[in-house]
């Protein structure tokens, strides 16, 4: 976005902004049912399929249990903040936080 345009929606009420949202053309809302049809990344599984380990070899490299990943994975249990903040760090640089943490070499 251009200067101008950054300028313009900073002088725009909220009210402004839900309602030109809700005319652009190339960005309709979505019905209740187009919501209801979207699937949850599971994001541990996302993480640990772009690094190509398996969920063994995850578990050993950031020394979390591999109960705990098989439960995140098949959603039996949710990361909390914590899990949640280690999952981002390791998205982001896989091996510094595989040093940092000890694990076992992928």
């Amino acid at each position: 976005m251009s200067k101008a345009d950054w300028d313009r929606l900073k002088a725009m009420t909220e009210e402004e902004i839900n309602a030109a949202a809700l005319s652009d053309p190339d960005c309709p809302p979505l019905t209740e049912e187009q919501l209801s049809r979207f699937k949850r990344v599971n994001a541990i599984k996302d993480i640990r399929g772009r690094l190509g380990m398996t969920q063994a070899a995850f578990s050993a490299a950031f020394r979390l249990p591999l109960s705990t990943v098989r439960d995140w994975e098949q959603g039996r249990t949710v990361p909390d903040a914590p899990a949640r903040t280690l999952l981002t760090a390791i998205a982001r640089d896989p091996e510094t936080m595989r040093r940092l943490v000890g694990g076992e070499a992928a």
